[in-house]
């Protein structure tokens, strides 16, 4: 009895105690939720009066009064978080995305429950090392977006056994991969977001035989090496790799049965597109734009929406499908045995490998040598070779090679030299017939089994002699049919002769300033010394532009000292004010194309029919700033050459003349096919060409923001620096308020100019400037391009003058049909325009985010442009839709290929068209030298078209 009465008092203590207990964490609860108020900058819409936080909104807990939720999303909350929040042990879902939070993260190793954790797009700044610490349970994280100091990935997410989706992007993480991401460490993981981060390295070993089914690496810009580990990756379903580093060829992906989405753009990976990927019926997005892909140009099926661009590739044809030269097959098969090395990559490109492929040399239309020395090849040597029957020369000497010489190479007819010399090449020598000079020394392993020494040692540790060559002592026993040459001898007679004739050829050059007829038949290209012979200076001529005067021409500097004609750069295009003058018919008002604020533009047609447009800044604005910006443009322009930014073809400085010479643009400007079509005679576009249009001005806009040599930002895009070709493929102009883009996430302050209805609010009201000032104006063409509204439009109710405000109202708008009652009348809709309308609504929307944070970059405006340009493009592969340019062409060459592949006539005044490039005649285009006074929102009430 004592025994029962002592059960039941020990059974109520604990239940006591466990009460106790259970109030103790209730309170701790209470006031930790207390110390989230107070450091939060709540909204007057969120309401948090009441005592007890399991009545607050977004706030959830459960029948002991424990809180599980806080789900705080898109609120424009300020503040920053309580130290304390790993005291809700109970919490399974934190979500405080989407507002302007800023601080560290906590230390929240406490939340053992926790199960989602979503703080995306707030301002934080930075991690607790120990952040996945304990988590077991942790199934969802979404870190992206946030100003974070630079960090590392810690090894304690591998506690986070649970962890399914782990997004990352733009976080400022930085080292490599870990490797731990595989189904050992998280078996759970399938989806794996680390774009836009600092992170380097090759892709670890772990991804092999994992289970993710997305992985998004892109923008990294360092991550580096081999993809062939993706091969093993089969339950992959979405691939992005873009902007990366990644090298080597596509592996064979045809163990990813499920893969839909493969994003490999903007990278150096090389060979042929594999046939695996080519064929998966799972697929339905792939861009392989921005590489050195070789071999023939991939047909994937209709359903697949493809972005290639073979311009930017080194395929052999532009036609989808069609076979490559039968030589061209056999040197990438070559090269495959080198492991599709880039520098043969960006030589061996085109269909004739007899036109300035690197180390192929021809008679007629054979292949007569294959001169590939020092460089820095691996791998082994090709028995395709032997498939080049009229081969007389191979020369492989000193790389990395291994493996053994192919007995195939034996069967060659006019094989005179085979010279491997100075590799690691190892094996018995085939026997060659005994007029085959065969040259292999510097090869200690020949006549071995195998390599000595272990796999991937340096070659420079042989010890070769001053000649290059090895010592040869291994080589001297081989078969009595090989002839073993070792030039030293030969080697420092021809070096001394080539000491001499260059020293001739110099006092030859120093004499008078040679004359070199480019591969342009109108350029001629004049090297000035200019003190260093390392430094010449090359002043381009356009003789086509010369009229027949030579005196007159840009070259004239160096031949008279009485001159005022300055070179700003090495490589311009200048132009003399009297070639100018001529062609344009001394800037009559009849060759008036349009004014803007610095100036006119003028046409000018050359003697043999081409067309030009004169761009001459008025007297007036010659001053430092209108200088500056002149400068500006000549600078951006030379640097830049791009399929979608309008080609400057020249210059001209003379005296108070400032003058720039650009190709003729005969349809005009977006602003007229847009407006003033009505006035200027033309038809209203239709939707299949302004979606055109936009992807044209957003791939001009990703080159100037990512593809170029140095990143710069516009500053001015509208629909009157648009310029339309006679195909009406369009192309950015105006350059004259480009800027450098900052590094990373930051922005530089700048004097605001621009266009009132197209400024960014962050720009307009502080002057700080980043690319997302673009994206800003991009999204209120795409607008323009929906509706046929202009950015400020006077002539609407004054709630409706600007665009973007009543853009946005439409889109919050309840009211039945209102984004169809939206959508320009001349656009003729049908089920399909209506669905791709919307999604470029919906991007529209995006892109003019209040929020620079909320934009996207361009490489994804492209990527969802593209994709919807793909149901109106013809199933074969427009060959005219180039991107990208030769930088080994002169660029007036460059520009009539464009003009030859676009089919432009050089004839007539307009083409059947009234309009007038680069604007009406009164079409005047405002430049904001200053921020006005209030100006402190997104727009202004002034036009500024």
């Amino acid at each position: 009895m004592i025994k029962s009465h002592l059960g039941i008092i020990s059974f109520f203590i604990t239940l006591l105690g466990f009460v106790n207990f259970s109030i103790s964490q209730t309170s701790l609860d209470a006031t930790t939720m207390q110390a989230l108020k107070s450091s939060l900058n709540l909204t007057s819409d969120i309401d948090w009066s009441n005592p007890n936080p399991c009545k607050w909104e977004s706030v959830q807990c459960d029948g002991s009064n424990r809180v599980t939720r806080i789900q705080l999303k898109q609120k424009g909350i300020l503040g920053t978080l309580p130290s304390d929040l790993q005291n809700l042990s109970e919490l399974t879902v934190l979500e405080l995305f989407l507002n302007q939070i800023s601080g560290p993260i906590p230390d929240l190793k406490g939340l053992t429950r926790l199960q989602k954790l979503n703080l995306h797009n707030n301002l934080l700044t930075s991690v607790p090392k120990d952040l996945f610490s304990g988590m077991s349970s942790l199934q969802e994280v979404f870190l992206e977006n946030n100003p974070f100091v630079s960090w590392e990935i810690p090894d304690t997410i591998k506690e986070a056994t649970s962890l399914q989706n782990l997004s990352l992007s733009n976080c400022s993480i930085t080292g490599k991969i870990p490797d731990f991401f595989g189904s050992q460490s998280l078996p759970s993981l399938t989806n794996l977001k680390l774009s836009q981060n600092s992170l380097y390295g090759e892709l670890p070993s772990s991804f092999t035989g994992s289970s993710l089914q997305s992985l998004y690496l892109n923008g990294n810009v360092k991550l580096n090496g081999s993809i062939s580990i993706l091969k093993n990756m089969t339950s992959l379903t979405e691939i992005d790799l873009q902007g990366n580093a990644f090298t080597g060829p596509i592996p064979d992906l045809s163990g990813l049965k499920s893969l839909r989405v493969f994003n490999v753009r903007e990278n150096q990976l090389t060979g042929v597109v594999p046939p695996s990927l080519i064929g998966l019926s799972s697929l339905t997005t792939v861009n392989l734009t921005n590489n050195l892909f070789q071999g023939p140009t991939p047909l994937f099926g209709k359903s697949v929406g493809v972005d290639i661009f073979k311009s930017t590739n080194s395929f052999c044809t532009d036609v989808a499908g069609v076979a490559c030269d039968p030589r061209v097959d056999v040197l990438v098969s070559v090269a495959e045995s080198f492991g599709y090395p880039k520098k043969l990559a960006e030589s061996w490109k085109g269909n004739d490998p007899c036109v300035s492929w690197v180390g192929i040399t021809c008679s007629g239309s054979d292949i007569t040598v294959v001169n590939l020395k020092k460089q820095d090849l691996s791998g082994t040597i090709s028995p395709s070779l032997a498939n080049l029957t009229s081969l007389e020369t191979i020369n492989l000497s000193d790389n990395v090679l291994s493996g053994s010489i192919p007995s195939q190479l034996t069967t060659l007819p006019k094989l005179r030299t085979l010279d491997v010399s100075n590799n690691d090449i190892f094996g018995d020598v085939p026997k060659f017939r005994e007029d085959v000079r065969l040259v292999i020394d510097g090869n200690t392993n020949i006549g071995k089994d195998g390599p000595s020494r272990p796999s991937g040692s340096p070659v420079a540790s042989r010890g070769r002699n001053a000649s290059g060559g090895g010592s040869g002592s291994d080589s001297s026993k081989k078969s009595s049919n090989v002839k073993i040459i070792v030039p030293v001898v030969g080697g420092v007679v021809g070096a001394l002769c080539l000491v001499g004739l260059g020293v001739c050829l110099y006092a030859q050059k120093r004499k008078r300033p040679a004359r070199v007829q480019s591969p342009s038949s109108n350029m001629v290209i004049h090297p000035h010394h200019s003190g260093d012979t390392d430094d010449i200076k090359l002043t381009v001529a356009a003789s086509s532009l010369n009229n027949g005067g030579g005196s007159e021409s840009c070259y004239s500097h160096s031949e008279s000292a009485t001159s005022d004609i300055h070179v700003v750069e090495a490589g311009n295009l200048v132009i003399s004010i009297q070639v100018l003058r001529n062609v344009t018919n001394n800037f009559s008002e009849e060759n008036i194309l349009g004014r803007g604020g610095f100036g006119t533009v003028y046409k000018g047609e050359l003697h043999d029919g081409t067309k030009i447009a004169v761009k001459r800044m008025e007297s007036s604005v010659v001053s430092d700033k209108g200088l500056t910006e002149f400068k500006s443009e000549i600078t951006v322009l030379t640097k830049m050459r791009h399929r979608h930014l309008v080609a400057l073809l020249g210059y001209c400085l003379d005296g108070n003349e400032r003058l720039l010479v650009y190709e003729y643009m005969p349809q005009g400007t977006l602003s007229q096919h847009l407006f003033h079509w009505k006035e200027e005679g033309l038809k209203p576009l239709d939707w299949t060409r302004r979606l055109a249009i936009a992807l044209d001005v957003a791939r001009g806009v990703e080159y100037l923001h990512t593809l170029a040599h140095q990143s710069f930002i516009h500053r001015d895009l509208k629909p009157s620096n648009i310029l339309l070709g006679d195909d009406m493929r369009a192309k950015v102009s105006d350059f004259g308020l480009v800027r450098l883009a900052p590094d990373g996430k930051y922005s530089i302050e700048t004097r605001v100019a621009g266009t009132f209805g197209y400024l960014a609010p962050e720009y307009a009201v502080t002057g700080r400037v980043t690319t997302k000032v673009d994206i800003f104006s991009l999204g209120v063409i795409l607008m323009e391009l929906i509706t046929g509204r202009k950015a400020l439009d006077e002539t609407q109710p004054e709630d409706s003058v600007h665009l973007v405000t009543w853009f946005r109202r439409v889109a919050a708008s309840k009211v039945e049909n209102a984004f169809k009652n939206a959508i320009d009348p001349n656009i003729i809709p049908d089920k399909d325009i209506i669905a791709s309308i919307e999604k470029v609504w919906e991007l529209a929307g995006h892109c003019c985010a209040r929020e620079p944070y909320q934009r996207p970059d361009m490489a994804h405006i492209v990527n969802v442009l593209s994709t919807l340009t793909v149901q109106w493009k013809p199933t074969e592969i427009d060959p005219d839709d180039l991107y990208g340019i030769d930088y080994d062409m002169p660029l007036p060459q460059k520009v009539k290929e464009w003009q030859a592949f676009e089919g432009l006539s050089q004839t007539g005044d307009d083409s059947g068209s009234s309009s007038s490039a680069y604007g009406s005649k009164d079409n005047t285009q405002t430049s904001i030298p200053t921020r006005p006074s209030g100006f402190a929102d997104s727009f202004t009430s002034v036009d500024g078209r």
